[in-house]
């Protein structure tokens, strides 16, 4: 029935989002290894992608303790403040 087609759909693309979600967290990941401490904008440039798929990942990186505020701030493409952040020196050492 039409409602199971739109549920199948609907997983089809949460998975994919997960997959893409998990790909780009991997690459974040890695930007912040260089040991440079850069804005979620400053991330999205380096990686050549939408700083609207980036800061998520960020946020997500800075909710599982992989990154930290630096306390630095450097204006953003919209001339705001924003945080720099930087690996979470822990977790590079132990790594």
């Amino acid at each position: 029935d039409a409602g199971d087609a739109m549920r199948d759909t609907s997983i089809e693309a949460y998975q994919d989002i997960q997959s893409k979600a998990a790909t780009l967290r991997a690459a974040v990941r890695a930007a912040f290894r260089t040991g440079e401490a850069l804005t979620a904008d400053e991330v999205a440039d380096v990686l050549g992608q939408s700083v609207l798929s980036i800061r998520p990942r960020v946020t997500e990186l800075a909710n599982n303790d992989e990154i930290e505020d630096s306390g630095k701030r450097r204006k953003n493409a919209s001339g705001r403040n924003a945080i720099v952040w930087r690996e979470t020196w822990k977790k590079s050492l132990f790594d």
